[in-house]
């Protein structure tokens, strides 16, 4: 299966257009670190018994550190209906970029 992507430019554009289904997969304590702002934290072991927590209607952005984790993300929920897409470069990326970021823990 091919794993549909987006770059950092587009997630902004995304982002700024009001969209609001984005999933970071990586481990709390990167998350913490930085992250993209209004992301929600899902790390990538607790997909599959979270599933229910991703929309099934509309497209669901899915970012990692450097887009690994997020496509196999994207795999496991394409095939089960998600309309998941890939951030390409992840928070590198988005940080490499200069767009905005949050850090600190959640609760």
């Amino acid at each position: 299966m091919t794993i549909p992507e987006i770059t950092v430019a587009q997630l902004s554009e995304r982002l700024a257009a009001g969209a609001t289904a984005l999933f970071d997969v990586r481990n709390p304590d990167e998350f913490d670190v930085e992250r993209v702002p209004g992301a929600v934290l899902v790390p990538l072991l607790e997909v599959p018994e979270r599933v229910s927590e991703f929309p099934t209607s509309g497209e669901v952005l899915v970012i990692c550190k450097s887009g690994g984790r997020s496509a196999q993300a994207v795999d496991f929920l394409r095939e089960r209906g998600v309309e998941a897409v890939n951030v390409a470069g992840g928070t590198m990326a988005w940080v490499s970029a200069g767009y905005p970021v949050e850090s600190g823990g959640v609760s």
